[in-house]
């Protein structure tokens, strides 16, 4: 067996570079050295961590174009897909939690639940886990997993990361970004470990907490094995988007929406659109500017400036498409616009983008994640029948709504169980720092970005104390009677009941009890 992974540009072939394989003990070491330095990286202020992770975002702009550079020569997508999707979002995102990480950690206190037990203050304390891990996927390589790495060493954890044995080159990036910080030696380790044992070395390492991004399949198997050791861990498991397009919606803007979202990063991105439902009024305008943009698509090597769209990134999720869309012409479906691909390439890894018309959810390509450059298209009159197709899936991490009435689109948005509902545009709201990003059903659990996503990165204590500290004792404190009795039952007539009679004779029974609490008994 090999001690190292070879990387190729799925484009051309070329062999990119070489990374050393790590082992399961090597994750168990990672976690044990993070441990070490874990606790006096917490001991620092938000503001100083937030000094030092800040020059991720120095190092990344300083070397944007050589990021993107590697980014599509690992994963295939265009160098104009890197920098908007990755390299942007990245040094976006590091500068949003930098600036607001001492206001999502700052303690919260609370507002007192009754008058009568006003002398107990509540306030809650945001802990780091201690050791995080990280599994991150091939499709997003850097954005992905650069913005959970932030937010957990923000919030003063240690970070150990997998990144995908796909795009082990943007892990070399991520690594130097990191490194560029002066952060604590074994605060952050990047390892690359083969995907069917990374799952099981993190959860056997003792780490605090894990975040995956993948396949169902995987993440359900993940969360069967943490329940093993209630190891926290949140999933982002992917999606089968919709796209519901009204028939007051500008169709250029829709059909252009569609494009991007459709067969941007070649169809690979989780929260981009699979499944677009039409209403009947603005069918053919809206599919007569889609069939003109995809058949015009140009695709080609993403280090192309003209390309629109660049190869898929394994020859696995290749046959995958290739299925879906075999399923699909089998049962009927026909392929109304096509784009060409590049006739000079020996790769085997381009596909045309697609539209299918003539779906229905009997179909893969309609009832799973294809994750590939191919989008169904079907027509609805109703917008109750295009809300149930939308949510006819196993799947609902995000979704979009097109129309030119804002209410109108709300309305049905707020009928759609997605995690990330888009007025107008779609698969962009990752982008968003201060959005979060998860979704319903089986596209995960739990939530990364924004605040929700950052307070995944920690756990909450709650610390209670009395401000009336020369009280004996508490009300309800021993030695019990019956006058104590009456005297509680007292207070929750007082508080409670409707009847004048019963508040008035309660109110008399709990004075009896009150001056207990100052006498020594």
């Amino acid at each position: 067996m090999s001690n190292f992974t070879e990387s190729y540009n799925p484009a051309t072939g070329e062999l990119i570079g070489k990374t050393i394989l790590n082992s399961a003990d090597d994750v168990k070491r990672a976690v044990d050295n993070a441990r070490i330095v874990q606790g006096d990286w917490a001991k620092l202020s938000v503001r100083k961590r937030a000094r030092i992770v800040l020059k991720m975002r120095d190092y990344i702009v300083q070397n944007s174009e050589a990021i993107a550079e590697v980014i599509s020569k690992d994963n295939g997508k265009t160098k104009i897909d890197a920098l908007a999707t990755e390299v942007m979002p990245a040094a976006m995102a590091i500068s949003y939690y930098c600036k607001n990480a001492d206001w999502f950690l700052s303690e919260e206190h609370l507002r007192a639940g009754n008058i009568f037990l006003i002398n107990k203050r509540s306030k809650i304390e945001r802990i780091p886990f201690g050791v995080i891990g990280i599994i991150s996927p091939w499709n997003y390589p850097f954005s992905i997993p650069l913005a959970e790495i932030v937010m957990g060493l923000l919030a003063g954890n240690a970070v150990v990361v997998k990144v995908a044995t796909e795009t082990q080159m943007v892990g070399e990036e991520i690594r130097k970004a990191v490194q560029h910080t002066g952060l604590p030696e074994g605060l952050f380790t990047i390892l690359n470990l083969p995907g069917k044992i990374a799952g099981d070395a993190f959860l056997d390492s003792g780490i605090d907490k894990l975040f995956f991004t993948g396949s169902v399949s995987v993440g359900k198997y993940l969360m069967k094995k943490a329940s093993e050791t209630l190891t926290p861990i949140s999933l982002e498991l992917g999606g089968n988007d919709a796209m519901i397009v009204c028939e007051d919606a500008d169709t250029y803007r829709a059909a252009m929406g569609a494009l991007w979202a459709g067969f941007q990063n070649a169809g690979q991105s989780c929260g981009g659109v699979e499944r677009i439902y039409v209403h009947e009024k603005v069918y053919d305008k809206f599919m007569n500017v889609l069939k003109e943009k995809v058949e015009n698509l140009r695709i080609m090597n993403g280090f192309d400036f003209s390309s629109d769209m660049g190869c898929m990134t394994t020859l696995k999720q290749v046959e995958t498409v290739n299925l879906h869309v075999k399923d699909a012409l089998e049962r009927g479906a026909k392929i109304f616009a096509q784009s060409k691909i590049p006739i000079e390439t020996n790769s085997k890894n381009y596909l045309p983008a697609m539209v299918l018309t003539d779906v229905n959810h009997e179909m893969l390509v309609m009832k799973d994640e294809t994750f590939g450059p191919v989008v169904g298209v079907m027509k609805f009159s109703d917008y109750s029948e295009a809300v149930r197709l939308a949510n006819d899936s196993y799947l609902g991490l995000t979704a979009s709504v097109w129309s030119k009435s804002s209410s109108r689109a709300e309305k049905i948005a707020k009928q759609i169980k997605a995690g990330a509902v888009t007025i107008n545009d779609h698969l962009m709201s990752h982008g968003l720092a201060e959005t979060p990003w998860g979704g319903f059903k089986q596209s995960g659990i739990g939530r990364t970005h924004g605040k929700l996503g950052f307070d995944e990165m920690t756990q909450p204590m709650v610390i209670v104390k009395d401000i009336l500290p020369f009280v004996k004792k508490n009300l309800w404190w021993h030695p019990f009677n019956k006058k104590l009795f009456d005297g509680l039952k007292g207070l929750l007539d007082l508080l409670y009941n409707k009847n004048l009679g019963k508040k008035v004779s309660g109110t008399f029974n709990l004075l009896k009890v009150v001056p207990r609490i100052f006498i020594k008994e």
